[in-house]
């Protein structure tokens, strides 16, 4: 199944790599609208993603991509299930289930435990592996699993770690030389900055209609 899949993704070349950008940018606009469509987007192109790492030869990859299809799955189960509690009716497209927040230790708690991971992982990385950059790669790696828990929970700081984790996936791809790969880092740190803005007025309105 899985030598069948590399071989389908072999025969279409780089069209599957433009296929997974397209779907990762679709993913991204759709979440900002808490559209549950987007998590069906961000499965494929996590998916293909996975395949591409495996042919590359970056198994670290491939694993973060395999949990992204997983909390792709969660994701979209979960947000279904808030939109149907707070009734709007099950043939929504879109969920407009509360966004909620974090308070800030729990931040502080969080950064922490990324801050300890990467200074345990790195070193392994870098020595098993050829990385450039394995601080900031295992960084940004932490910290994408959480944000990516924290948007499918509906958690509003989601798009401050993205904001983050988008600047620096920009640099390290320009210190690379990858200009079309930070090109897409680029776009996607202006939707973080847009997915921000939006949600905090969505919770603003949530907090205002809960007041009354």
């Amino acid at each position: 199944m899985l030598e069948r899949f590399l071989a389908a993704l072999r025969a279409v070349g780089p069209l599957a790599e433009l296929l997974s950008v397209i779907a990762g940018l679709i993913y991204s606009l759709l979440a900002v609208r808490q559209d549950r469509r987007c998590w069906l987007f961000g499965g494929l192109s996590s998916t293909i993603l996975a395949g591409l790492a495996v042919q590359a030869r970056l198994p670290m990859q491939a694993v973060l991509q395999v949990v992204y299809v997983v909390m792709a799955i969660y994701g979209f189960f979960h947000w279904s299930r808030s939109g149907s509690r707070t009734g709007e009716g099950a043939a929504a497209q879109g969920t407009s289930a509360p966004i909620g927040r974090w308070p800030w230790p729990v931040h502080l708690a969080w950064v922490a435990a990324i801050a300890v991971g990467t200074g345990l992982l790195a070193p392994a990385i870098a020595a098993w592996t050829a990385a450039a950059w394995p601080r900031l790669d295992t960084g940004t790696m932490l910290a994408s699993l959480l944000a990516t828990w924290m948007i499918a929970r509906l958690r509003l700081e989601n798009w401050l770690y993205w904001i983050v984790i988008d600047a620096v996936s920009l640099y390290l791809y320009l210190q690379q030389g990858l200009a079309l790969v930070a090109s897409l880092y680029a776009i996607y740190l202006v939707i973080a900055l847009f997915g921000w803005f939006t949600w905090r007025a969505r919770w603003r309105q949530q907090q205002a209609v809960a007041a009354r």
